[in-house]
């Protein structure tokens, strides 16, 4: 999309041996047409009244309680399971070392 765009080789006008000496002529800017202005929507615009703005922020609120119960629950997993495993290596490491022992 934002690659320049170079025609194909066979389009360019052949190199000559010799080339005339070019004569600067000044060439008149023509007169550019105004932009087009974009045609107006026919869509209708939103409108928030007092109780679809109130109904929107207690969507937001709702979902912000449940993203949030979703991620406390999975770093509390997180943490349960870490002390879980460090519980298991002192208490194996309380077995190894009274195997060596007797």
């Amino acid at each position: 999309m934002f690659t320049p765009k170079y025609p194909p080789q066979d389009t360019a006008p052949p190199a000559t041996a010799t080339a005339p000496a070019a004569v600067y002529t000044p060439v008149p800017l023509q007169p550019t047409a105004p932009a087009a202005v974009a045609p107006a929507s026919n869509r209708p615009t939103v409108q928030l009244t007092a109780g679809s703005a109130l109904a929107l922020a207690a969507g937001g609120g709702a979902v912000v309680l449940v993203v949030g119960a979703v991620v406390v629950s999975l770093l509390l997993a997180v943490a349960i399971t870490g002390v879980s495993v460090a519980v298991v290596a002192v208490v194996l490491r309380l077995l190894i070392k009274d195997l060596h022992k007797h």
